[in-house]
């Protein structure tokens, strides 16, 4: 163990050296900023809501504080295993053989956190944008669908890309496209080493490029010249880089910029050019091919739970807000198709939103790819953009687009449900965890875990989740994590729930769920409810034990909770002390008594006035005495219910 310490320490003050000469980026810079000081208090305390929150906003998940701590060290170290997942889960690294990973994995307060982090993948901490990066690379020599829109002609071959990856990754294509958007061919001056074309390409589409440094002379310097013409840096750095962190360094540091170009791109040229029309014309829109955003079809968002109250509020405006039935419809200078009279003098019924997209990043989902590779309408090409209607709200929409587009999710609870059934339908699992996930961090109201967990503490706040859709989700989306977390999150309150009928009827859709039910079978939610239970008052049976709960039932007057007689009080006189004694004569012996009956019974009133009472109003001698209490007769509750659906678990 000693070696492997001084051979990690040499390591480290090796990596230092790197870093302060300017050839490595640190992993792990100290950050002082407020929002990453919140973020390792929150760590500290194993407050879920406040962590998800600052790495929403942003905050750098893998920096350090002042005294050489990170959120994942201070996580692990206190043993707060969901925030440890949370972390890791965003990109959190935890990579062995290294000074940081070794530390986490040493100070990890248990085994079940330490496994954690041995069995999390190494590429989803180091690399979160890798799936992105897979799904371009691939698009270079994908056949079905066919989603090419330009040809790039050699001498020797013909290279099928997209104009949009071009426009968004090389000012030099933007400048071109935008000028000409609808060219479809660009032929190769024969000065250019056909080898040196297909690096760049290469580099364009984030493709992990190996480079043989013995290549001719020629290719290097084509290369080069092919970089600052495309103005798409340097990477021949990258490619000829022998030291292996210092390569994967660079393409690290590579995929993020593709990534902000991506995301640059997607802002401006998907979210920024989104239109919305009356539902009736939404099938009229003629949106023509060769368009500036290179854009190949529309997706409709119609959102099936709008207000009907909104929607009638909108039939009732001045018809002057709806275009002319004479008059083009036109949106960001793209020109649509003229609707029909009727459409344009029909009531408005409802407005639904138009995302221009490019079929190459919609078959990142298994949804979008079988109806791009089949003989479906919108597989066909045709002079106009098809239409594509979507059984999700704009808000989803836009988030799952993100996604697909950018690698990029962060949304809030409000959407988080939406997001889950949508990306469950579409098959994006990556997504689907991380509404999952949303929902097991936020869903506590405004109040923190550690507010919403405290056994006694019933909170004011309104909470923003129904959780018997949360659960019923889990069950749908067949996502253990919101069954677990639904359980837990009931089990925590289970006073405000238990006497609710949909929490009745919760109990029978469990028990419905297994599949030729026994009668001796469990009901699943009552299981993880009664284990979360014995959680949730578990700290405080350890705090004290039962024979010193039974001790203290002993001072109360047969379970009323009233304080116990004046023979508890004896220990303070000496009665069988020396009655000729003066000070203990019988007269001083009878005011001493009188008096502490007086006390006796002064304390029995406070007891009833202040007192602890159970869940069933019962008076418990203390806090203590009230969990042990309120534990049985939660548990007898559930039993009860259990009796009135006649099951057995």
């Amino acid at each position: 163990m000693s070696v492997k310490k001084h051979d990690l320490e040499v390591a480290l003050r090796a990596e230092k050296q790197e870093i302060n000469a300017g050839r490595l980026r640190e992993d792990n810079p100290l950050d002082d900023s407020q929002g990453f000081k919140d973020l390792c208090l929150a760590c500290r305390r194993g407050d879920l809501k406040v962590c998800q929150e600052k790495i929403a906003e942003g905050v750098n998940v893998n920096g350090r504080d002042r005294f050489d701590y990170t959120p994942l060290n201070l996580s692990s170290l206190c043993g707060h295993y969901e925030v440890v997942r949370l972390l890791l889960e965003s990109g959190a690294l935890c990579e062995r053989d290294t000074f940081e990973g070794e530390r986490c994995l040493y100070n990890a307060l248990n085994d079940r956190i330490r496994n954690l982090l041995l069995s999390y993948d190494y590429s989803k901490s180091r690399d979160p944008l890798q799936p992105l990066a897979g799904h371009i690379t691939s698009l270079l020599y994908r056949d079905i669908p066919q989603t090419s829109d330009i040809t790039i002609v050699t001498e020797q071959r013909e290279l099928h890309l997209h104009k949009f990856i071009l426009a968004a990754r090389s000012p030099y294509f933007a400048k071109k496209l935008a000028a000409a958007p609808e060219t479809t061919s660009w032929r190769v001056p024969g000065a250019v080493p056909v080898r040196s074309l297909e690096v760049a390409i290469q580099a364009l589409y984030m493709n992990e490029i190996s480079l043989d440094i013995d290549e001719e002379e020629e290719v290097l310097k084509g290369l080069d010249n092919l970089c600052h013409k495309l103005e798409i840096g340097d990477i021949l750095q990258m490619i000829l880089e022998t030291d292996r962190r210092l390569a994967r360094q660079y393409r690290t540091k590579e995929i993020e910029r593709a990534r902000d170009q991506l995301e640059t791109w997607f802002g401006k040229m998907i979210l920024g050019n989104t239109v919305q029309v009356d539902i009736s014309k939404a099938d009229n829109v003629k949106w023509d091919r060769q368009n500036s955003i290179f854009a190949d079809v529309l997706l409709c968002a119609d959102d099936p739970d709008a207000d009907e109250a909104e929607l009638e509020e909108l039939n009732d405006k001045d018809q002057s807000t709806t275009s002319d039935s004479s008059t083009p419809l036109s949106f960001t200078g793209i020109p649509l198709a003229q609707t029909s009279p009727e459409a344009t003098t029909a009531r408005r019924r409802k407005q639904v939103t138009l995302f221009p997209a490019h079929r190459a990043m919609l078959i990142r989902s298994e949804f979008f790819l079988a109806m791009f590779s089949s003989a479906f309408r919108e597989a066909q090409l045709s002079d106009h953009l098809p239409v594509i209607h979507l059984d999700c709200s704009p808000a989803v929409l836009r988030v799952i687009l993100s996604y697909m587009y950018t690698e990029q999710s962060n949304f809030g609870l409000d959407v988080a449900l939406p997001v889950l059934f949508t990306s469950d339908a579409w098959f994006i699992e990556k997504l689907k965890v991380k509404a999952a996930m949303i929902i097991s961090t936020l869903g506590n109201g405004s109040a923190s875990i550690v507010e919403s967990e405290n056994p006694r503490g019933e909170t004011d706040v309104e909470d923003i989740i129904d959780i018997y859709d949360v659960v019923r989700a889990g069950w749908d989306t067949r996502v253990h994590r919101l069954e677990e977390f639904g359980a837990r999150y009931i089990a925590y309150r289970l006073e405000r729930y238990i006497d609710e009928p949909e929490f009745k009827e919760l109990v029978r859709e469990s028990a419905a769920r297994i599949k030729e039910r026994q009668e001796t079978d469990t009901v699943e939610i009552v299981d993880d409810i009664r284990y979360y239970l014995s959680d949730r008052f578990r700290l405080r049976f350890e705090d004290v034990g039962f024979d010193e709960l039974a001790e203290e039932q002993h001072y109360s007057n047969e379970g009323n909770g009233q304080v116990a007689s004046v023979d508890v009080f004896k220990g303070d006189l000496d009665l069988n002390a020396d009655v000729d004694h003066p000070q203990y004569s019988n007269k001083r012996v009878d005011e001493q008594r009188k008096a502490m009956e007086h006390e006796s019974s002064t304390k029995a009133i406070e007891s009833q006035q202040f007192s602890i009472k159970t869940l069933d109003g019962q008076v418990a001698g203390d806090e203590f005495a009230q969990d042990a209490l309120n534990y049985q007769i939660l548990l007898g509750k559930i039993d009860t219910l259990l009796d009135e659906l006649k099951l057995d678990a």
